[in-house]
């Protein structure tokens, strides 16, 4: 399997399918089971790639009923805007506290169990796999608001995050340090969700942001230090060979 995410990866595939007319429009896919012998991978790993789906707007998941491929697709893609890896979260901080609020207001029991799942794996997985869950987790809250320009606004930020390479790179250099904060921070969002309390939600999701960006200020603090001592070096360097040619 190459670097990308696995579920990323059987996602597309999924899509792909749907795209070739296999699965039309408001059929029901077949069982967890069937689609992972057909796609040789797990079936946790279809179950994540359906969440990433539905969260797209392809598929649509009905408790008790089935996994059934959206009437309504989402339109092309449009062409990214060019922003920094500070503006997306701060977008994310305004935009997936209050998710969360209100996804503590409407999420089921399923929903609570989905959560709690994707935190354990954020806890015990390896670093692939909790990178994996740290984007199903954000997915999930955003299903669980029950508000679809909610849903759409936070995939298109998640979007920017992985596909514009700048952001991508920043977010990078954070988590690889941030492993034990992010968990106990997407835990603290967890219990306040679980716990019915929209303010308490709202509260953890904005202190994990805040100190994501407090996270990345340091790293380009570290950088500029760095670049600017480079640029010293050089600066002595020529100016010593200069002396001596004098």
């Amino acid at each position: 399997m190459s670097s990308k995410r696995l579920f990323q990866t059987v996602a597309k595939q999924i899509e792909n399918l749907i795209d070739e007319g296999l699965y039309p429009a408001g059929t029901r896919l077949p069982g967890e089971r069937e689609l992972a012998e057909k796609l040789g991978v797990s079936r946790v790993t279809i179950r994540e790639a359906e969440i990433a789906l539905q969260a797209i707007g392809r598929l649509e998941i009905k408790t008790g009923s089935g996994v059934y491929v959206s009437d309504n697709p989402p339109a092309m893609r449009h062409a990214l805007p060019a922003v920094s890896a500070f503006e997306v979260t701060e977008a994310r901080l305004l935009i997936e506290s209050e998710t969360a609020a209100l996804a503590a207001h409407n999420i089921d029991e399923v929903g609570i169990e989905q959560l709690e799942r994707l935190v354990a794996k954020m806890r015990s997985g390896s670093e692939e796999e909790a990178n994996e869950a740290d984007e199903l987790f954000h997915l999930k809250i955003a299903e669980a608001s029950n508000n679809a320009a909610m849903v759409h606004t936070v995939k298109s930020l998640w979007q920017m995050r992985e596909e514009i390479p700048e952001i991508k790179q920043a977010y990078e250099a954070v988590c690889v340090h941030d492993a034990k904060s992010r968990t106990e921070e997407h835990k603290a969002v967890f219990d306040a969700v679980k716990a019915r309390d929209p303010a308490g939600a709202r509260a953890a999701m904005r202190e994990h942001f805040h100190r994501l960006i407090d996270a990345m200020l340091d790293v380009a603090e570290r950088k500029a230090i760095a670049e600017a001592q480079k640029k010293a070096s050089a600066s002595r360097e020529r100016f010593a060979a200069a002396t001596r040619i004098a």
